[in-house]
């Protein structure tokens, strides 16, 4: 009789825990409805209303429409964040991984977003090595070789956001290309122009995660531009 009791018990303070766990992870989901959508290279900026409560989320770029109701979780808040793409100061916005149309509070449901392809165009440039520079091409072709290692290369800016997580982030192109990629990511702390043709040294990295969307197979770290 004492063992079908403590046999209980034990059952009961099992299906209470898990009780528990579900109600903990739903108190991390965050469920708001779509205000206004502003959509720029490669994030979505979502006016969201989440309990009355009206905020701006960035996510990576999906498509999504006012009236929608969406479900996200954690998050890093930056104030007074500045879009150069949108030439707005935002008060308060939340960077997400990614958010999902699903209320399941799994992980499976937050794995991916609904993304839409991110636009990069090839320019019809031709930038030659210089002083040890090697080519985006022989870069990507043998990726594996120079992975970790510190590397040259001379070439045309043709984008550049500043101080995204705490980085300045350049796109930088030479006019050769290997399978199809042509352009390269390259964090720095250097200010550039839109156009400038420079000279860049830094860390290779593969399969970079730094999560709120930006993953690279391949991207320059913390590069110095180079006189």
């Amino acid at each position: 009789m004492n063992l079908l009791k403590t046999t209980l018990i034990c059952c009961v303070l099992f299906f209470c825990s898990l009780a528990i766990i579900g109600q903990n992870t739903n108190k991390n989901l965050h469920q708001v409805t779509v205000l206004e959508v502003l959509q720029v290279n490669s994030y979505t900026y979502l006016f969201v209303n989440e309990d009355g409560t009206k905020k701006w989320l960035a996510v990576p770029s999906l498509v999504t429409k006012v009236g929608d109701t969406l479900y996200y979780k954690g998050g890093m808040k930056m104030t007074d964040f500045k879009s150069k793409e949108l030439n707005k100061t935002f008060k308060s916005v939340v960077f997400l991984q990614n958010i999902s149309n699903s209320s399941d509070s799994s992980q499976k449901a937050f794995t991916h977003t609904i993304k839409k392809p991110v636009k990069v165009d090839n320019t019809p440039i031709s930038v030659k090595p210089q002083n040890g520079s090697i080519r985006i091409e022989e870069l990507l072709k043998n990726k594996e070789k120079y992975n970790g290692k510190i590397v040259k290369i001379r070439g045309k800016v043709t984008k550049f956001n500043a101080q995204i997580m705490s980085k300045n982030w350049i796109h930088l192109q030479d006019g050769s290309s290997y399978n199809g990629e042509f352009d390269l990511t390259i964090t720095t702390s250097a200010q550039v122009n839109v156009g400038d043709v420079i000279t860049i040294e830094g860390k290779v990295s593969l399969e970079k995660d730094f999560g709120y969307g930006y993953f690279y197979g391949l991207i320059i770290e913390n590069a110095v531009i180079l006189k």
